[in-house]
């Protein structure tokens, strides 16, 4: 059940917001009243959330761009703000790569198209963004990861990139602090029926096994990932900026780092 904030007549753009974490994230603004934006690679994803966004009854508008590639970035915000007619008052960046694989089996081109979407197109998010947030009174908010913070096996690429994305979103809050604009990093941890969970746990052992570590006793939905966004991006949080916040059951302070050791033995022993 989600909670209740309104956001009516705000304009919220979500980058990468067409599936998942992001989309569920894209969906509770619509319910609150945003006008929502929404940006991937694929039209065809792109398309199909703005249908789904559309029939929640919010305005809504759909790019495509991928976030390694900064003019085609910097293009799709000047799009996103045609289309509002005016500034962006919540700013979602959530694009993502990920995959399990240790160090030794990686290749260059996979850790680099790791750190090029996760850290590099966060970059690219938040330059091209910054002339088009309101001042004051913008929220955005960067999804991180707990890699970001707990070192684990078959996740380097990601460890290292996500970490990167905290410092970006750490050092913007100072920056971006004199106009008014506040910047915070949300950090998902096992969410239900999501890709990540699939790529990591994708056997009901395994997904029983990340449940089971998990101190409240469950996998999040996108919804408690989507009450947290509405939570930083109202003006409750108005006094809350440079945040790395957990939304993960307690999983980060108990059990992450341990359950994640065993996943990395159950994928090693498993049939390639």
């Amino acid at each position: 059940m989600s909670a209740s904030f309104s956001f009516s007549g705000k304009n919220v753009f979500v980058v990468g917001g067409t599936s998942g974490i992001n989309l569920g994230i894209a969906n509770g603004f619509a319910r609150w009243g945003a006008n929502v934006a929404v940006a991937s690679r694929k039209q065809e994803k792109v398309d199909a959330a703005v249908t789904q966004l559309s029939a929640a009854g919010a305005k809504s508008f759909g790019v495509t761009f991928d976030v390694r590639n900064a003019d085609d970035v910097a293009q799709g915000f000047a799009k996103v703000v045609e289309f509002f007619g005016g500034d962006i008052d919540v700013l979602i960046s959530g694009a993502a790569g990920n995959f399990p694989a240790r160090v030794n089996d990686m290749s260059a081109n996979a850790i680099r198209s790791v750190v090029e979407i996760d850290l590099l197109g966060t970059f690219h998010v938040m330059q091209a963004s910054h002339q088009y947030l309101r001042k004051p009174g913008a929220s955005v908010i960067n999804i991180s990861a707990p890699q970001a913070f707990l070192p684990m096996s078959h996740q380097a690429h990601v460890c290292s990139a996500k970490a990167g994305v905290d410092m970006v979103t750490r050092t913007l809050a100072m920056e971006w602090g004199t106009d008014g604009i506040r910047v915070n990093s949300i950090v998902p941890g096992p969410i239900a029926g999501t890709e990540g969970m699939d790529r990591l746990a994708p056997t009901p052992k395994l997904n029983q096994a990340v449940t089971d570590s998990v101190p409240l006793g469950r996998q999040g939905t996108v919804n408690d990932i989507a009450n947290a966004a509405a939570m930083l991006a109202s003006e409750q949080a108005g006094y809350i900026s440079g945040a790395i916040l957990p939304v993960d059951g307690g999983w980060s302070q108990s059990g992450a780092t341990t359950m994640m050791a065993k996943l990395s033995d159950m994928l090693d022993a498993s049939p390639k």
